[in-house]
Parts: structure tokens; sequence; C-alpha cells
């Protein structure tokens, strides 16, 4: 399995010129790259030509562009605007090699209907996927543990992907969101392993089903979620490409970059290793 961080983990002590570096330094094969403020930042003062170099002549690549955001059921316009957002992004991973973008359900307090809801995403997805076939891009559907967001569990997201039934669109299993709305183990002992895509790893607090937020989430292994279950049935089912350290954590943006990324490196191979080899440099 290959090691990648998620910018998420330093969003408040970082950017991509240091992330980039940090990582490289220890051994990251792979990194997230976030495309809702990172990387415009980044652009402001480099061009996706030296991002691009940077990649070709250095050990971590980009695995994916995090992310196009509340994709399914919008207006007209948001919907325009979600396709349009999406081409761009095809260009610049073409451009650098980036292989997956994740793509997050709508979050919003309106009462949707799951058969809406469902509806809705297939319909998106199937266009996503033939715009994203042309540059061998895949999507990465990540539903979100929260009870506002309109997937929020393993069980509804498979089922979504299922029906989308293409090669190129699959999910990101996210343990935080696992846990937070209490998906079912038993659904993920049914999937098929290669339709989950990315691992994002993380940890939590011990509060209740739907009281969970991002800022609960801990260093993988330092909390309450069974890691243990996750990790030993996705290793049942055959999945074990990448795991991807994803926190946002308020304290841990108040530590050095450096000292973050190499504490995710560290809490997250003594957690994988049981199960997995880490093929690190």
């Amino acid at each position: 399995m290959k090691l990648c961080f998620n910018q998420a983990t330093t969003l408040e002590n970082s950017n991509l010129d240091k992330d980039l570096k940090y990582c490289e330094t220890h051994g990251y094969d792979y990194i997230e790259i976030r495309t809702m403020d990172k990387l415009p930042e980044y652009l402001k003062e480099r061009s996706i030509d030296e991002l691009a170099e940077f990649f070709n002549t250095n050990h971590i690549k980009p695995l994916a562009f995090n992310a196009l955001v509340f994709f399914n059921n919008r207006d007209e316009v948001g919907y325009k605007a979600i396709i349009d957002e999406f081409k761009k992004m095809m260009v610049m991973a073409e451009k650098l090699g980036v292989k997956y973008v994740v793509a997050v359900p709508l979050v919003t307090e309106d009462k949707i209907l799951k058969e809406d809801i469902k509806k809705s995403c297939v319909e998106v997805l199937k266009e996503l996927s033939e715009i994203a076939k042309p540059y061998g891009v895949k999507i990465a559907v990540e539903f979100v543990g929260h009870p506002q967001c309109t997937v929020n569990t393993f069980g509804q997201a498979y089922d979504i992907v299922d029906t989308v039934n293409r090669n190129n669109v699959g999910l990101v299993l996210d343990c935080f969101h696992f846990h937070a709305m209490g998906s079912n183990l038993e659904d993920l002992k049914k999937a098929d392993g290669s339709k989950i895509f990315i691992l994002h790893i993380d940890d939590t607090e011990d509060f209740p089903i739907g009281f969970l937020t991002d800022q609960d989430r801990v260093w993988p292994g330092h909390g309450a979620i069974d890691l243990d279950s996750i990790l030993s049935t996705l290793k049942e089912i055959g999945y074990s490409d990448v795991v991807s350290v994803e926190l946002f954590r308020p304290e841990y943006y108040e530590l050095d970059a450096e000292e973050a990324i190499k504490t995710a490196k560290e809490t997250t191979i003594q957690v994988i290793s049981k199960y997995f080899a880490l093929q690190t440099v």
C-alpha cells in the first residue's frame, strides 16, 4: 500500500510548497491537492508547469484533486458551474498526472428524498465519467458522515456508484465519515474492493453518531474508531492501493507543519502496518 498526504492535515499552518517539500523529505508517495484553497494560492505566484516539473523530478506524485464540491441536486446555475469546474480540473489533471478527482455530495439543510438524491448523483456522475474518460482520470465519490450531507453512509454511496457502473467512478472510504454516521460494516464486507479508489485514514474523539464534526479528528489510532475492523475488512475484499491521512484538528494546525506531516506518517504506519505493508521510500 502506498502512503498519501491530504493537505487538510496542514490546512492552516502550511501551503502547497511546504507540504510538497516536507512530504518528499518524509517519504510520502502521493499528495491530495486541495483545489479550493492551496492550489489557487500556489498559482498566484507560480505556474502549473512549475508544479508539473516538481512532480517530474521528485518521488512524490499527485494522487487527487480534492475536491469537486456539492456535485448533486443543484439548480441549473449550480449544475453548470460544477461541469465547468470539472472540465478545468481535467486540463490541469492531465498536465500534472493527477489520477483522481474527489467528488463531494451536496450538504444542505433542505430535506431531499433519497430516490431524488440517487437519481441526481447517478446522472451527474455518468456525465462526469464521460468528460473524464479521454483524460484517464477517475472520480472518487466521498460520502460525508454528517446528517446534513445528502450521501452520508457507505452503503448509500456504494449503491450510487454500483448503479453508475463505470470503471472510472468509485469511492473514497474515509474512516471518520464511516464511523460518524454509523455506516454498516456488513455493507463494506459485501463490497467490491475495486470500487474503492482511496482510503482516508484518521480517528476521532468518542462523541455520539450525528454529533461528530471534522475538528473532532485525531491521529490514527488515538481515538474511538474501530480501525482494526475497517482495515481487516478492506484487506479481505482486496483493497490495498493508497492510504491518505486526512485530519482537520485545530490543535494540529498550531504545530510546525513538518512536525504534523512527520507525526501523521508515524501514526498511520502504526495502524496500517498490522494489515498492509507500506511501500514508502
